[in-house]
């Protein structure tokens, strides 16, 4: 058993393909957009990351992107740096990891994501704080079901 995996167990349920859908909205719940999401977490035994998630996103009007996110593992924490983003994640309990990052690309803004996998590993929830300047921004809000 790897250290993450000993470490780490709840982010180790979030292992295979996920589905859902993503809502971005205002401060007072106004929706700013929403699209369809595909994310796949991996664990790969060999190779330079122990954590290796790929997301793919889906817009009505055929807009598609896909992103790649290696993760580095140490202190109890999963740690990305890529040229998209910098950020750190952590086991809050048995159902939560927390994840915080900024985008390279956007000065003074900050995103905190709380993940909740439900008992029976099937379901997520996922919400997003946007913070710009220290002051929050927006939120975007992600439920998920596991791919069968």
């Amino acid at each position: 058993m790897t250290s993450i995996q000993a470490e780490m167990p709840v982010l180790i349920r979030h292992a295979g393909d996920w589905i859902g859908t993503y809502i971005v909205v205002d401060l007072q719940g106004n929706i700013l957009d929403r699209h369809q999401s595909h994310l796949t977490c991996e664990f790969p035994l060999d190779g330079e990351f122990p954590y290796y998630q790929t997301n793919r996103y889906t817009w009505a009007d055929g807009k598609y992107e896909e992103y790649k996110f290696p993760g580095s593992y140490h202190d109890k924490a999963l740690w990305f740096d890529t040229d998209r983003v910098d950020g750190k994640a952590w086991e809050v309990d048995d159902w939560t990891i927390i994840l915080q990052f900024s985008y390279k690309g956007v000065p003074g803004m900050s995103l905190h994501e709380m993940i909740q996998i439900s008992p029976c590993n099937n379901y997520r929830a996922r919400t997003w704080h946007w913070f710009k300047d220290n002051k929050l921004d927006r939120r975007t809000l992600i439920q998920e079901e596991r791919m069968r």
